[in-house]
């Protein structure tokens, strides 16, 4: 039986939640490039997170990843979405991705992310969705999936 994914808004509570979730997911790829440090990447998290506007990612009803999506005015950022590791490889990510395909799709609008380059597991996850690289800077790949665009 496949797993039941589910998005709830995040509160001042899922803080370090979506903190831990960030360093499992991302830790390595942070350190790869800049090196980790907890109380910097705290401080970029406090400032960073919006109680409401955050999402934590649910399975099965546990909490088990972030979800970040901004709605511009010409298109859809997905500005994050992390698993815990013990969730990744199981079609979540895949999921909620084609979820938000469609929202953009229904919007008319693009779907665009960045990526780490040096994750390159997220870049061919991408790829794999139907994204094509629309920049690029020395740390990060730009991604962009057209509204009309077929998979």
């Amino acid at each position: 039986m496949p797993d039941e994914v589910g998005l709830r808004p995040t509160t001042p509570a899922d803080s370090d939640f979506c903190f831990q979730v960030h360093r499992a997911a991302l830790g390595e790829y942070v350190a790869a490039i800049w090196g980790w440090n907890d109380k910097i990447q705290r401080g970029y998290h406090d400032r960073a997170f919006t109680p409401g506007r955050w999402q934590v990612i649910t399975v099965d009803g546990a909490d088990a990843g972030l979800l970040v999506v901004e709605h511009r005015p010409a298109e859809v950022f997905l500005g994050r979405i992390e698993l815990d590791p013990r969730y990744q490889g199981r079609g979540i990510g895949g999921r909620l991705l084609r979820r938000l395909i469609r929202v953009a799709a229904e919007r008319e609008q693009p779907l665009v992310l960045e990526v780490l380059a040096v994750n390159t597991r997220a870049h061919a996850f991408y790829l794999r969705h139907g994204f094509r690289e629309t920049g690029r800077t020395e740390r990060k790949i730009l991604l962009a999936r057209s509204p009309g665009q077929e998979d």
